[in-house]
């Protein structure tokens, strides 16, 4: 049986981790090169780093402190923030990501992600989705979460993975930092339209809301988080013996 997978997220703005609610009202939380360790040596599964105001404000990934993350852990690693050209994702896997995660730069490009995928395969391709429901409808959104694009999101997704991608991370704008748990109606929406693994993102606030996120979608492969895991609400391995005991597979 496949394990299920727990991924802390470090949202990164100005070279510091930052957590907010909504995607606004961002407040300093750590050093992501001493977060990145501290996870790698915690049982985290895998490590996202986002570079989170790099696309809006049209720069390049820090790829210093990128660098230096990569050197620290020894869990595989996705890194977005800024992704606009094959020339973004050669960079930033030259700083040692595994995987590589396009937004806003699938956006204003659509061509990306098969052009990423060809030349460095499907499984180095994450496609991460920031939704919102607008009028009823799931919406995809830009720039951090700043700007609605009028995409309806459920076939961008499907899209996507139609040219290439070969996993999903949904982060859903509704849910994110608010503690209540998974966008459970948007994530059972995303996996009954594609076939490729699925990581949750936005909502989680107690140990029991991935329980529920496992056992009522076990078609999610992975639950991401981060305050509740950067101000210890979480503890990684408690959480895991928390799944074990539920039945839902996690390594150990």
């Amino acid at each position: 049986m496949i394990t299920k997978r727990i991924i802390p997220c470090l949202d990164v703005r100005d070279g510091r981790v930052v957590k907010g609610k909504n995607f606004l009202g961002l407040r300093d939380v750590s050093s992501p090169v001493r977060l990145a360790e501290f996870y790698s040596d915690s049982g985290a599964d895998e490590l996202v780093f986002y570079d989170i105001t790099a696309s809006a404000e049209g720069r390049a990934i820090f790829t210093d402190i990128l660098t230096e993350c990569a050197r620290k852990i020894f869990i595989p690693l996705t890194v977005g923030g800024g992704i606009n050209s094959i020339a973004d994702f050669d960079r930033v896997l030259k700083c040692g990501a595994d995987k590589v995660s396009v937004n806003s730069g699938a956006i204003k490009n659509p061509s990306l992600v098969y052009e990423a995928a060809k030349r460095y395969g499907s499984q180095c391709v994450v496609l991460s989705v920031d939704i919102k429901r607008v009028d009823g409808s799931f919406r995809v959104f830009a720039r951090g979460g700043r700007d609605d694009t009028g995409i309806e999101a459920i076939e961008w997704l499907r899209r996507g993975v139609g040219n290439g991608a070969g996993e999903i991370v949904v982060n859903s704008i509704d849910t994110d930092g608010v503690k209540g748990g998974f966008d459970l109606e948007l994530l059972a929406a995303v996996c009954e339209a594609v076939d490729v693994p699925v990581i949750a993102s936005g909502g989680a606030g107690s140990i029991g809301d991935f329980i529920t996120l496992f056992k009522t979608l076990p078609g999610v492969d992975a639950g991401l988080a981060a305050s509740v895991f950067h101000f210890g609400e979480i503890d990684i391995k408690t959480l895991k013996a928390a799944l074990t005991r539920e039945n839902i597979p996690v390594r150990i």
